[in-house]
């Protein structure tokens, strides 16, 4: 994946510009973490907000789509490429920073490997 490719989404996972993947099922490589919460499909910033619901305490995690390897429309369920460990470990969503600070998705880009670009 290009480093730019972390922000956007590959179109051999299946993904559809319009899909609409909230509450869709996320499975990390090891096993389910959640559910899509909230998905943006903004080109070069693309993510999916994932509520971990119980499992790690309701946390809500934000995963740049280059961490989308497949998407099943069937089953609704999208698969990363990321651990629950490594998902579980991310900076928690803060809605109020992504909205006020441009620079907020760095952090992200940084802990997922990528500069943000």
């Amino acid at each position: 994946m290009s480093e730019s490719g972390i922000w956007n989404h590959d179109p051999r996972t299946g993904y559809e510009l319009g899909i609409d993947l909230i509450g869709y099922k996320v499975e990390a490589v090891d096993g389910a973490i959640g559910k899509v919460d909230k998905h943006s499909a903004d080109v070069g910033s693309s993510y999916l907000v994932v509520d971990t619901g119980t499992w790690i305490f309701g946390r809500r995690v934000l995963l740049p789509a280059g961490t989308i390897t497949r998407i099943d429309a069937a089953e609704e369920k999208v698969y990363v490429d990321r651990t629950k460990d490594r998902i579980k470990e991310a900076p928690e969503f803060d809605e109020a920073k992504y909205a006020d600070e441009p620079s907020y998705l760095e952090q992200f880009a940084h802990y997922y490997g990528h500069p943000h670009m």
